[in-house]
């Protein structure tokens, strides 16, 4: 019976099969496609960084020096571990969006990705994605430094439109992916996608199979990401530039309030106005209102917050904030004390679970305080 080591001699003695040897990559996989435009490529000058609220951006630019950019990834972390094993970049080609998409077939490509993504981030004068601030960039960056390539990402003019979509339509549609903004804004919801949490197992299951069929699901699921963010761009430039074109009053309402912040206040009482209907009525006129009293308008404001009382509109905000206007403004007590008053009863006829005590206790020193002021004139 041979021993233990005449069977590892005899083991030593085979040759050793050894696997077939990859080729060295020379680049990554690339794939081109177009898709139209149908909102068109216009916008007007100093329109990006407005929506934005960027002064870095360009005032003037050249749509065909944006680049859209959104990755496919092994995970959702930052950690070195995660990679982004497709990056998909997009152009403006006359009335179309070209489609460009560097994929890595194996780990050894990753450096070809890069390079191809580094060269078009170089030559553009805005990027644009779709919440790439937070992930798809830091995770970019994080990769150039592992293969030790000068970028930085920082100093790239960089609009999110995630954060400009969410100020637009948050109030109305409350999700704002970019799947659903497809759905509820372009109408056309996509059929058979791959759902994004999906993406990374299967990629990982291509690397173990090699069939590359697994991947065409990833690459349609990419290109029309990048589509969707060109026509969403020229989309809410549209609307910014017109914000009563806007087909529903909280968009509308929501326009202002983002003309609002950036300052200017002529066009966000424009949308306030228009918005004041129906549901939104309320919250248009209390708006309004507090634009009116910021430019020292204080009558016009003043009647806003009459004609919320008269509706019974916002509760006891439009009391409080006509007491405060007609007597630290307006400089009329009697008046003010009088809507003190007047908002006392208001919330007195409420069910006790829908009085807010803080309101109440306020109109109630309000009222003491004025009527002490108007005893001593």
């Amino acid at each position: 019976m041979p021993s233990l080591r005449d069977k590892l001699r005899s083991m030593q003695s085979k040759p050793r099969r050894s696997a077939p040897a990859r080729p060295v990559p020379q680049d990554c996989y690339v794939r081109e496609s177009r898709f139209p435009l149908r909102e068109g490529t216009r916008m007007s000058d100093g329109m990006l960084s407005l929506m934005q609220g960027d002064p870095a951006i360009p005032h003037h630019i050249i749509p065909e020096r944006l680049l859209f950019l959104d990755t496919e990834t092994t995970g959702l972390s930052h950690g070195a571990g995660t990679v982004a094993f497709l990056v998909g970049v997009g152009f403006i080609t006359g009335d179309d969006v070209t489609v460009r998409q560097y994929m890595m077939r194996d780990y050894d490509e990753e450096c070809f990705v890069l390079r191809r993504v580094l060269q078009d981030l170089n030559a553009c004068q805005v990027l644009v994605t779709y919440n790439g601030r937070s992930f798809d960039m830091p995770l970019l960056q994080t990769r150039f430094v592992m293969h030790r390539m000068r970028a930085n990402t920082d100093e790239i003019p960089h609009a999110d439109l995630l954060h400009t979509a969410r100020r637009v339509w948050k109030l109305r549609l409350r999700k704002c992916s970019l799947a659903a903004l497809e759905d509820m804004i372009f109408h056309e919801p996509r059929a058979d996608d791959l759902p994004g949490a999906e993406v990374p197992q299967r990629y990982f299951d291509y690397l173990k199979s090699k069939d590359f069929s697994l991947l065409e699901d990833i690459l349609k699921h990419n290109a029309q990401d990048i589509a969707s963010l060109a026509r969403l761009l020229f989309k809410l430039a549209a609307l910014h530039e017109n914000p009563l074109s806007a087909e529903h009053l909280q968009d509308i309402y929501s326009l202002g309030r983002v003309y609002e912040k950036r300052g200017r206040l002529q066009t966000a009482r424009m949308c306030y106005r228009a918005a004041d209907a129906g549901t939104m009525s309320a919250l248009s006129r209390e708006r309004l209102a507090d634009n009116l009293r910021r430019e020292r308008r204080m009558e016009e404001a003043a009647a806003i917050y009459e004609k919320m009382i008269a509706a019974h509109q916002g509760g006891a905000k439009p009391y409080i904030a006509l007491c405060k206007l007609l007597e630290h403004r307006l400089r009329a007590p009697a008046a003010a004390a009088d809507i003190a008053r007047r908002g006392l009863l208001y919330l007195s006829d409420l069910p006790d679970g829908m009085i807010i005590q803080a309101d109440y206790d306020d109109l109630t020193h309000r009222y003491a305080r004025l009527m002490q002021k108007s005893a001593r004139r």
